[in-house]
């Protein structure tokens, strides 16, 4: 299916695909850390328990950085916020990976590099818009 909507600038395109990868990292990240601190405290070793209080401070700037930077990666149509946790509601086709509209949106923009919007259900490429020169 052809993409009808494109980012009006690279820099969306840049925001849109790092605040994908900054999705999939944090989660990556808070499974990694509960699982080193489990591990160390099993078999009471300091170095590891040292090791996930980093990757908890990881975690930790990843969810801000996340956080500060998804309310900026919105749909071109509707302009709604598609990586950030908005209670709006959502199309009626829109469909869910593991429970999660966004996670489902993240995993198009880094593997297909097109996404379709949970809001207004339009297809969009994750590339600039190129405009016809005067």
């Amino acid at each position: 299916m052809r993409a009808m909507h494109r980012l009006s600038s690279i820099l969306d395109v840049f925001r849109l695909q790092v605040s994908a990868v900054l999705f999939f990292l944090r989660y990556a990240l808070l499974v990694s850390t509960f699982s080193t601190l489990f591990y160390s405290v099993l078999v009471a070793d300091r170095d590891l328990a040292v090791l996930a209080m980093i990757l908890g401070g990881l975690t930790l700037i990843t969810v801000t950085t996340q956080w500060l930077l998804s309310p900026r990666t919105r749909c071109p149509l509707c302009l709604t916020p598609i990586l950030s946790p908005k209670k709006c509601s959502k199309h009626r086709k829109a469909r869910k990976l593991m429970g999660s509209h966004r996670l489902l949106v993240a995993s198009q923009i880094l593997f297909k590099g097109t996404f379709r919007c949970p809001y207004c259900h339009e297809h969009t490429a994750v590339e600039e818009r190129v405009r016809p020169k005067r």
